[in-house]
């Protein structure tokens, strides 16, 4: 993955309403650490919203509906709520994005914005159908930003779901829906892939594998999209492949890196805990493969743990799958962080 440097994309006029510059080491250095530096950044959000537009955004904690209402589908065909970043005006777009680059890592941060920039390339002169477009993404809040009590962030649009699940110093990114479209294009000269990781260091792990456990890996069935995606909260299946039992410490720590593309999306810290949880748990955890192993083709993997479960699924529905991938992340023990607030 080529990064993007959010620094130099918020100087560029064509850019600049969506993207805002990450802070400095000194500025950051002045700010609250963890999560109350996204608290901050929240209340901050909000203070640039009048009361009639802070009432779009703001949703009560336990709104199972708005919870919920997410999708990998375009505007038009999927209705959001929350408030549209092309009806924001600049301080609050800017305070908006603020506060998604707090909550998530630099390399998260610059997944979504590479995400958006490859939906930008979808947009059609005239309009008409769905609505494709960095303008077309939605944010939302549930419950007060706390320190103490939870809270989530919603931020999605076309390919892009991402539910930050916050209590006290606690968070997960679960369930999670990141895909792109087209996986591969130019942006000032620069070729960029959103989802870039994900897709060679699944192939480097397939085929670290010996023949016996490739053997195991891979699966007889053909997979056209995601098993567990949007709308498949709560349900299960049967784990297939090789157990992660069998790797070697090196195939460990190549699955490892593999799943932080997915984990590490959410702030350092919060990540390197549930990275933490996912590794006393590995040799539990299955990895299953469908498709050629071949670096460059369209193939499907997962991994599924008691901690975690990760999809990368090309879509084979007519047209290159390689130029667009679904991936999902979930947490069967956590999702929207129950386990702290749920009886």
């Amino acid at each position: 993955m080529i990064r993007m440097n959010p620094q130099r994309f918020a100087l560029r006029p064509l850019l600049l309403a969506c993207l805002v510059s990450l802070t400095t080491p000194t500025q950051a250095a002045e700010k609250p650490a963890g999560n109350a530096a996204t608290v901050a950044a929240a209340k901050t959000f909000l203070a640039t919203l009048d009361e009639p537009t802070r009432a779009k955004a703001a949703f009560a904690f336990d709104n199972e509906t708005q919870r919920k209402n997410w999708s990998n589908l375009p505007s038009g065909i999927y209705t959001r709520a929350g408030l549209k970043l092309g009806n924001l005006t600049k301080p609050q777009r800017e305070a908006a994005m603020a506060l998604l680059a707090t909550a998530l890592s630099k390399s998260g941060y610059e997944k979504v914005i590479g995400i958006m920039e490859g939906d930008e390339t979808l947009k059609k002169p005239g309009g008409g159908g769905p609505a494709f477009g960095r303008d077309e993404y939605f944010i939302s809040l549930l419950g007060d930003p706390s320190a103490k009590t939870p809270w989530s962030i919603q931020f999605g649009g076309h390919h892009l779901a991402i539910n930050i699940n916050l209590a006290g110093e606690h968070g997960t990114l679960a369930p999670s829906h990141t895909a792109a479209q087209p996986a591969k294009f130019t942006f000032e000269g620069k070729v960029i892939r959103p989802l870039g990781e994900e897709n060679d260091q699944g192939f480097a792990l397939i085929n670290a594998l010996d023949e016996s456990q490739k053997k195991q890996a891979v699966l007889g069935s053909e997979f056209r999209d995601l098993v567990l995606g949007p709308l498949n909260d709560g349900k299960t299946i049967v784990p297939e492949g090789v157990k992660v039992s069998t790797f070697t410490e090196k195939q460990k720590t190549q699955l490892l890196s593999l799943i932080r593309q997915w984990v590490g999306i959410q702030a350092d810290k919060i990540a390197d805990a549930k990275m933490a949880e996912i590794k006393a748990g590995l040799n539990e955890t299955w990895f299953a493969w469908s498709g050629p192993t071949t670096p460059g083709s369209a193939a499907y993997f997962r991994i599924q743990g008691p901690a975690v479960f990760i999809e990368y699924s090309p879509q084979k529905l007519g047209g290159d799958a390689t130029q667009h991938i679904h991936t999902m992340y979930r947490d069967p023990a956590n999702e929207y962080g129950r386990k702290w607030w749920k009886p």
